[in-house]
């Protein structure tokens, strides 16, 4: 792969390139990335959507929404400090024009969407979709579906929903967001489709990163950018390089955050804090430390250097490793590869015992299970009877609340399901509960 083509400036949508050279410096390509995702309503929605604590009724805990904020700011300093020195092995791209905070823009547009595909009630919601498919009511459209269609569903994917919200077009839209090429190659962290499943080890097999409603859309984005395959039968690529750094600006925040929002909310011990974040941090000032008064200060200062540490670290390791990742033949995540693996797995699995599987968490993922199987249900089976000429008076009505942009006139079934699967995906969860409540009669 080379960074020329790797950096492209077309819009998806577009048929003409642009080039580095002829962009406005004060309203950069990359950058109008960034504006249109801001302002898009699917960025909006994640402001009530899960990250940690589900429905908190604190106000510090973070949301898909403060959480996607984050990952961007962290993956811009990456891609600005990548940049850099890529410009000086690299002199050709200065010459076309390109400067190190277009990496900068390209990771921060595409960190800003990393988590925008992701269903209510955090990842159990994925969870849940996927067995309404394989033990639930949905189980029964099995026999209908070709191999790939039905593990979209059963394994249904934030990410191959967040490409669809992305690249999708609607009557009058064409091309979703419309996005840069870079910034849509940054985003897809596993370029490959449902089967086969994690065919290999390396990073980019561990899931899935479209639907087959968008496989002209996934091959037109990987054609233009020119990454390279590692099975054109399968429709498998190797990844853009900086979906590396995307993917890291993501492992550093809810490594760290995560952890930081448990002992604020008293679910981790303190002293934790200082025992697991010093360990990645170089020359701690234990004097400014003590001297902070409260808790929340105390685990804020710690955790901006631990970030800032990873930071380094995963800088180093891309940069030291920029000719295999182009080849594709880097297979690890950066920050698997970095000196502080084990303290980030020491704090990853605190966090787990402590605060996703704590009782709040599990409970309202329980309710999560029931409130997305139950919308699944009344939904598909509404819109499939209206293509069956068999719809009820109560299902008319329920298509009433369906947005039309969701009722496909269709003769194909997994166009249907997949279209209300990515609509029940989208709300965010006090919607969810509450569409939930009016279609159980709890509430008028």
């Amino acid at each position: 792969m080379n960074w020329e083509q790797l950096l492209s400036l077309k819009r998806f949508g577009d048929t003409e390139k642009r080039p580095r050279i002829a962009q406005d410096e004060t309203r950069l390509g990359f950058d109008v990335d960034f504006d249109r995702i801001i302002f898009s309503a699917a960025f909006r929605s994640l402001q009530d959507k899960t990250q940690v604590i589900p429905l908190s009724e604190t106000d510090f805990v973070h949301t898909r929404l403060t959480h996607s904020l984050e990952v961007s700011v962290v993956g811009r300093t990456l891609g600005r400090r990548v940049g850099k020195v890529l410009l000086e092995r690299h002199p050709n791209l200065g010459a076309l024009g390109y400067t190190f905070n277009d990496f900068g823009a390209i990771v921060a547009a595409a960190s800003l969407t990393h988590d925008i595909g992701n269903p209510p009630f955090g990842h159990s919601g994925e969870k849940a979709i996927g067995e309404y498919f394989k033990s639930g009511n949905g189980a029964k459209y099995k026999d209908q579906l070709s191999a790939k269609e039905y593990q979209d569903l059963i394994d249904f994917e934030g990410n191959a929903n967040g490409f669809k919200i992305l690249t999708e077009s609607r009557e009058g839209i064409s091309g979703g967001l419309r996005l840069s090429y870079a910034t849509l190659g940054a985003f897809l962290k596993y370029p490959k489709e449902s089967l086969p499943k994690k065919p290999t080890n390396h990073i980019a097999d561990k899931k899935y990163g479209f639907f087959q409603s968008e496989k002209d859309a996934f091959l037109d984005v990987v054609e233009e950018l020119g990454m390279k395959p590692k099975s054109i039968e399968n429709n498998s690529f190797y990844r853009h390089p900086l979906a590396y750094l995307v993917e890291a600006a993501d492992d550093i925040c809810y490594t760290i955050i995560d952890f930081e929002d448990g002992i604020n909310l008293g679910l981790i011990d303190e002293e934790y804090a200082l025992e697991y974040m010093s360990k990645l941090i170089h020359g701690i000032n234990r004097d400014k430390y003590y001297a902070l008064k409260h808790t929340k200060d105390r685990t804020a200062y710690l955790r901006a250097i631990a970030i800032n540490s990873l930071i380094d670290e995963a800088v180093t390791i891309f940069l030291a490793n920029e000719k295999l990742i182009l080849e594709g033949t880097f297979d690890k995540s950066l920050l698997e590869k970095c000196k502080y693996e084990a303290q980030i797995n020491d704090i990853i699995q605190i966090s787990i015992d402590k605060i996703y599987k704590s009782k709040e968490v599990v409970e309202k993922e329980i309710a999560g299970y029931k409130i997305i199987a139950d919308l699944l249900d009344v939904f598909i089976k509404a819109i499939n009877n209206k293509f069956d000429d068999i719809a009820s008076n109560f299902d008319l009505l329920i298509l009433n609340l369906l947005p039309k942009e969701y009722q496909l006139e269709t003769n194909n079934l997994y166009e249907r399901v997949i279209q209300v699967s990515t609509y029940v995906a989208r709300m965010s969860d006090s919607y969810a509960i509450r569409m939930h409540k009016k279609l159980t009669g709890n509430i008028i």
